[in-house]
């Protein structure tokens, strides 16, 4: 009877390991497609950027991940996932310093660390793009740092610990409408605010257009990054391995792919009755209400119906195509749209699962349905006053620190050859092909040499918009 028993448990314990080893895979799985957005934002940014300035955007990029990696893993998981004491363990973390302690039993596992790595760098990289062209790399490094390692990782433990103070009050956030996205955006924001728009942007009140230099580059970037969203919604279910997860799973992938088509037809519809300009078969624009649909949807990838996620995602196209319109009025400078499309449809995604999920708001009027939408609320007021705070804070130093922008000298040669020394595009590439033998084609067509360039005019004063 005792070997049977031992069988028994030694069965259950095989089982359970099983079960544990498929979780990670799951994980680690969705982890690297999330990893992948990395390279979605360098394409989107690159070809949203002027040709002088891709050098400096790609290597924020790139760094971002191993930045972000490093201060994720000596405080950032610490204080989102460690263990507080007292009353500031609702707000704060306080182990797994270092990593110590991760994958032991009883512990988060390692496969939870990764994940939750790739989110905090996704927080982290949606600054960059809207400071683009204007902000100087050590302001970059402390804003990575800083995100990573203390803002988003206490708004997780917020929400996504078991003793979080949001978690408890009920606030519900699956994927990170608001933990992530809102949270990002509105850091970018405050980014845009301080740092005053790129030289040329406004000028006599009227908006100058700065257009990137590749709408190929932009477009791959973007479609990179809404796959990553699948990986991205998909995998915030955590596991595999219990009952119902792969309804979850499925369902946050298929509403995933719903809400970007719904966001992007509500943007295509939008240029094209001309509500931001002249009637035209737009691209940036769809493009980004596409994201913003995506972006709007992670709060409740998992509960919403097919028709909500559509409906969710077109509102958010609507969030941002507002906030857009209102920060030119105001004269901020967003190149890449990063507050329009993570904060204005971060915070829509907020409030479209109480009032669209099956519990929510239209379905019926309850109790529970009110607190879902009040509990809601007061998680997106924190995340706000949080990130706009911390950032006002970090930006303010910077700021009279003489480290925020990059002088006028350099941001009109272009980052590129004024910091990094390395063009993204360098001139004698295009001139010379560098194979011996041939001729070098004569340089007169090229595009530093065109007519309309006036005889005597400094080389980098005319490519000031390029």
């Amino acid at each position: 009877m005792a070997e049977a028993d031992n069988r028994t448990t030694s069965r259950l314990l095989a089982d359970a390991d099983l079960r544990d080893n498929i979780d990670d895979v799951f994980l680690i799985g969705n982890g690297i497609v999330v990893v992948l957005m990395q390279a979605g934002f360098t394409c989107l940014e690159a070809g949203s950027v002027r040709s002088k300035n891709v050098t400096n955007i790609v290597l924020k990029n790139v760094l971002d991940m191993f930045i972000s990696g490093v201060l994720y893993w000596l405080v950032g998981f610490a204080l989102a996932f460690g263990s507080g004491s007292g009353p500031l363990g609702s707000f704060f973390g306080g182990s797994l310093w270092a990593g110590g302690g991760v994958g032991d039993p009883g512990q988060p596992r390692m496969s939870k660390w990764f994940f939750q790595f790739t989110f905090a760098a996704t927080a982290a990289t949606i600054i960059s793009g809207a400071v683009a062209e204007r902000c100087r790399f050590v302001t970059y490094l402390c804003y990575s740092a800083t995100i990573s390692g203390l803002v988003y990782p206490t708004v997780s433990h917020w929400a996504w610990h078991p003793d979080g103070w949001l978690n408890t009050l009920g606030f519900r956030d699956f994927a990170g409408s608001g933990v992530v996205h809102l949270l990002g955006g509105a850091c970018a924001l405050a980014g845009c605010v301080f740092l005053g728009p790129r030289r040329g942007r406004f000028v006599g009140g009227e908006v100058q257009d700065l257009a990137g230099h590749s709408t190929p580059l932009t477009g791959v970037g973007a479609l990179i990054l809404a796959a990553g969203f699948l990986g991205f919604n998909g995998g915030s279910q955590g596991s595999i391995t219990a009952a119902g997860d792969g309804v979850a799973v499925s369902t946050a992938v298929v509403n995933t792919v719903l809400s970007g088509a719904g966001g992007a037809l509500c943007g295509l519809f939008a240029v094209r009755v001309g509500a931001l300009s002249s009637p035209a078969w737009g691209f940036a624009v769809p493009t980004n209400a596409m994201l913003a649909g995506m972006v709007s949807v992670c709060g409740s990838v998992n509960s919403l119906a097919m028709w909500a996620a559509v409906v969710t995602g077109a509102v958010g196209a609507v969030f941002f195509l507002v906030l857009h319109s209102l920060l030119l009025r105001l004269q901020v400078d967003d190149p890449l749209d990063a507050a329009p499309v993570h904060l204005g449809a971060g915070l829509w995604g907020l409030f479209a699962g109480p009032l669209l999920s099956p519990d929510g708001i239209l379905h019926s009027v309850t109790k529970e349905s009110l607190m879902y939408l009040a509990c809601n609320a007061a998680g997106a007021l924190a995340i706000l006053v949080w990130s706009l705070c911390c950032s006002a804070i970090m930006f303010t130093i910077l700021r009279v620190s003489g480290l925020l922008r990059v002088s006028e000298d350099e941001e009109i040669k272009g980052l590129d050859v004024s910091v990094h020394k390395e063009p993204g595009y360098p001139v004698s590439a295009w001139v010379d092909s560098g194979l011996p033998g041939l001729p070098i084609p004569n340089p007169a067509p090229h595009k530093f040499n065109r007519p309309d360039r006036p005889p005597g005019t400094p080389l980098h004063r005319f490519t000031e918009r390029l």
